[in-house]
């Protein structure tokens, strides 16, 4: 039998609410799909232009440039972790040539850079995530939700073999059904796809992210010794 539109416009009401239901679920998903795929593109494109450049200043002590680089690579997660690293760079180093209005013990320069890298990285790792949650949700709800119309569409089906449908009835009611089922994995599969995917890039990132930070961190320290 093949598929016609008709098949859906003359289904039974749940089944055609649980096919419109999983529309927009698709909807949503390719929102998601593409949203993520020009964010990580962009991230991963200017994080590798910055890291690049980093180097290059950090190995000419040149931490203004660097600053001044990472407020440019605006799309770039390595960039933002960075330039709030840089940033408490900077502070602290003013701050320990002032005296605070009150004794509050040593400042520890390294630890100030760490703490500014790492709630950054916090804030990264979870603005890379951002819609993953909702694409792994379209991958393990729409196979239930076409389940759910198949459910209706064989009940339905039945009803009308009660009734004295024969064959060519029933079947048409049977086929929506199966419809049904098959356009739940139709938008899960691609979802589950994706959002595996898209998990791995997050990690790739985030290791990335983790390796400039330590890089940063041993130069803070040799800045130190200097």
């Amino acid at each position: 039998m093949e598929f016609s539109f008709d098949m859906i416009t003359e289904a039974t009401i749940p089944v055609k609410v649980t096919m419109g239901f999983m529309l927009l679920l698709s909807v949503y998903s390719i929102y998601v799909i593409v949203e993520r795929w020009l964010t990580f593109s962009a991230a991963s494109s200017q994080s590798i232009s910055y890291v690049m450049a980093l180097r290059e200043y950090l190995a000419k002590r040149k931490v203004e440039d660097a600053l001044k680089a990472a407020k440019l690579h605006t799309k770039s997660p390595v960039a933002r972790v960075v330039e709030a690293g840089l940033t408490a760079l900077r502070q602290g180093k003013e701050a320990l040539k002032t005296d605070g209005p009150d004794d509050v013990g040593d400042f520890d320069l390294v630890d100030s850079v760490n703490r500014a890298l790492d709630r950054v990285k916090e804030r990264e790792t979870a603005g890379l995530r951002k819609g993953l949650g909702g694409l792994a949700s379209v991958a393990s709800v729409t196979p239930f939700v076409g389940l759910f119309g198949t459910v209706f569409g064989i009940i339905n089906a039945f009803g009308l073999l009660k009734h004295g449908g024969d064959i060519g009835t029933v079947g048409p009611a049977i086929a929506e059904a199966l419809y049904s089922t098959a356009g739940g994995l139709l938008v899960a599969i691609p979802a589950a796809m994706f959002f595996n995917y898209y998990t791995t890039r997050v990690e790739t990132m985030v290791v990335d992210m983790n390796d400039v930070s330590s890089e940063f961190v041993d130069f803070v320290l040799r800045e130190g010794r200097g």
